[in-house]
């Protein structure tokens, strides 16, 4: 496939019409079709598993993308069920089939449906994952692929073994500003120079990471709860109460997900292998439970991961907190020697700069072309000699033009719906999903060592 583009295309057009529709392949094994997924003519018939906060989300995004048609949603929580069924029937005015229990929709549904959606707690993607494809269906499931490497490893032995699809929630890999970002600014233009250092960072405010509380009149009985695993980890026999409790607040407990290096660091470490082409070769880390002390996971967490890429090697740091905002925001950064680049999901926190000494044409005629769009210049800060020597001056700073204007998960939802119809290749499924991931599971595993953990093929189960 062509990789290169002709000096008439724009970011706008590139964002427009799509990767396929420029004429750019974006590296194994994501390939995107232009234009929206699907028509009312060719429906793709969808279930949902799990209907909580994260299957809102989902489904937000799907609202505004033709050619589905909603078959049956599955769920312990009648009234999440109810409230599916609500949202779904008030917005298309079609009802959807209502099952407490997984195993039943898909015994009972399979045959009914081309695809479901997988949002449950971590603990239980791999098991939901597996069902489906088995079951003869295909699957979106959201990101950390399991709480476990055995069970993100068993989603790729079952996608193989079906030959069904599993796409993976790492919705960035089919978003037009990092396609563009990877694919132009950095493999092409070099804008960069040589990426030495990366950071990034999800800083969550105490306020936002309270425990989450329920009516209990809503919530599942305990044995619906241990029937469901939420007693998992403890051989102690837990309260309704207790139960309850891990049911709302899974992501708090070993047994149940990764905590917040996976919950959240995992789209971003994502986005540092994807864009080095490479895998880390070692992590080391330090987290602390320094104010949910009852909690089992750390409510913060460094790390520095290592690479090897084929411009040399590579540190990237990567923090997630829970107790700040520390002013806010989530996003990568890539630093090298003649650019940095700072990117996000929100623009506001997309920022290009200029080093000094890289080549000033080749940036203009990216301005040009409006690839970048150029900022007032920044004023340097005013001093002695002295500080001047050792404080260089503020760089040239630069944003991307335009945005995405539909939800972020909108883009990763086509593809999938695209795939399905064979229009497209999968931007994320399971096997490269696992690549990535699987250097997660040894944050947590390292930060309490208090080791460096050098990767080898068993670590990461290649």
């Amino acid at each position: 496939m062509n990789t290169e583009v002709t000096s008439t295309l724009s970011r706008r057009d590139f964002i427009t019409k799509g990767a396929a529709g420029a004429g750019l392949m974006m590296g194994a094994p994501s390939i995107l079709k232009a234009g929206p997924a699907g028509t009312a003519d060719d429906p793709v018939r969808v279930g949902f598993i799990g209907c909580g906060k994260q299957h809102e989300v989902l489904f937000n995004a799907m609202v505004n993308i033709p050619g589905i048609k909603y078959v049956a949603a599955a769920d312990i929580m009648k009234d999440r069920l109810g409230r599916t069924f609500g949202a779904i029937r008030g917005r298309f005015d079609t009802s959807i089939k209502r099952y407490l229990s997984v195993e039943e929709m898909l015994e009972k549904e399979a045959d009914n449906m081309d695809a479901v959606f997988v949002a449950t707690p971590d603990f239980w993607h791999a098991p939901h994952t597996v069902m489906a494809l088995e079951a003869g269906v295909h699957v979106y499931c959201e990101k950390m692929m399991s709480n476990t490497l055995e069970g993100a490893r068993s989603m790729v032995d079952a996608m193989d073994r079906t030959g069904k699809l599993c796409q993976i929630g790492h919705q960035r890999r089919s978003n037009p500003r990092y396609q563009f970002t990877l694919e132009e600014l950095i493999k092409k233009h070099k804008i960069c120079g040589q990426i030495i250092n990366i950071n990034g960072q999800w800083n969550r405010a105490l306020s936002s990471s309270q425990d989450i509380v329920s009516k209990p009149s809503i919530l599942p009985e305990a044995d619906v709860l241990r029937e469901a695993g939420f007693n998992n980890g403890t051989d102690k026999k837990l309260t309704q109460e207790e139960l309850r409790h891990r049911f709302l607040n899974w992501r708090f407990y070993k047994a149940l997900s990764g905590g917040p290096i996976s919950d959240l660091g995992a789209h971003q470490i994502d986005i540092f292998n994807w864009f080095l082409d490479a895998r880390p070769t070692s992590v080391m880390a330090s987290g602390g439970r320094s104010y949910f002390k009852d909690r089992e996971h750390f409510d913060n967490v460094m790390c520095v991961f290592d690479y090897e890429t084929p411009q040399g090697n590579a540190r990237a740091f990567y923090q997630v907190l829970t107790t700040t905002s520390a002013g806010g925001g989530y996003y990568e950064s890539f630093m090298g020697t003649d650019g940095t680049i700072e990117i996000s999901e929100r623009e506001a926190y997309t920022n290009i700069y200029k080093e000094s000494g890289a080549d000033g044409a080749k940036w203009d005629e990216l301005v040009s072309r409006g690839y970048l769009k150029k900022e007032a210049a920044g004023v340097a800060a005013g001093g002695s000699d002295a500080i001047a020597s050792y404080e260089s001056a503020p760089p040239d700073k630069y944003a991307l033009p335009g945005g995405l204007s539909k939800p972020p998960h909108q883009p990763h939802i086509e593809n999938f719906l695209d795939a399905i119809r064979g229009k497209a290749k999968l931007t994320c499924d399971a096997r490269h999903a696992l690549e990535s991931e699987a250097p997660i599971y040894w944050v947590n595993p390292a930060a309490e060592s208090k080791e460096i953990i050098k990767f080898t093929d068993e670590h990461l189960h290649t």
